[in-house]
This record gives C-alpha cells, sequence and structure tokens, in this order.
C-alpha cells in the first residue's frame, strides 16, 4: 500500500509543479486541432446551424472579455480582454452577415 501512495504522491508532485502557462498553452493548440477538424467536417447543410453556435459562443467570450477588461488597471489580462472583445464582436457581426446571406438564398424570388 506505501508503494501505491508513494506512486500518488510523486505524481501528485509532477502536476503540481507543471507551469500553469504550459498547461493553458498545450490546451490552447488541442482546441486549435478539435476545432479544425469539427468544422472542416461539417457537410454545407450545417453551416448555418454552426454559425448560430459559434455565435453564441462568441456572445459568452465577450462577458468573460468585458470581465477582464473591467478592471482600472491597466494590465496585460485587460490589453487581451479588449481585444478579445473586439475580435469576439467581429466574429459575431460576421456570422450574422452569412447567415443572412445564406438564408437569402433559400428564399423564393418574387416576381
Amino acid at each position: 500500500m506505501d508503494s501505491v501512495t508513494n506512486m500518488i504522491d510523486t505524481a501528485l508532485a509532477h502536476s503540481v509543479s507543471a507551469s500553469p502557462w504550459v498547461s493553458q498553452l498545450s490546451l490552447f493548440i488541442l482546441a486549435i486541432f478539435v476545432g479544425y477538424y469539427v468544422v472542416w467536417s461539417v457537410t454545407p447543410a450545417l453551416h448555418t446551424p454552426l454559425m448560430a453556435v459559434t455565435n453564441a459562443i462568441s456572445s459568452v467570450i465577450i462577458v468573460g472579455a468585458l470581465i477582464a477588461a473591467g478592471p482600472a488597471d491597466m494590465s496585460l489580462a485587460k490589453i487581451l480582454g479588449i481585444i478579445a472583445i473586439g475580435l469576439a464582436a467581429v466574429n459575431i457581426f460576421g456570422g450574422f452577415t452569412v447567415t443572412q446571406r445564406m438564408l437569402a438564398m433559400y428564399k423564393k424570388k418574387t416576381k
């Protein structure tokens, strides 16, 4: 039983000693690959619902970015929050524009 406890303690010590920056970077890189393969495997018929989901995700990003950009002091988190607000806003408005264009293609044309 002591050897199992020693192995668990060793594993915990190694997990605690890992830099938070390294774990965040690896999570970001993993998210890039997962997002790439998910988006490229979507059929054209599902692009409009996918755009609606990305708009919803971007609205959550804006809420988090507003929280990060809120403090009065100037810090790296505030700068990144402001950048995130801008990029997510472009994504949301662009998503709505693309969705409107795609839906307009399916409308019946009247003479």
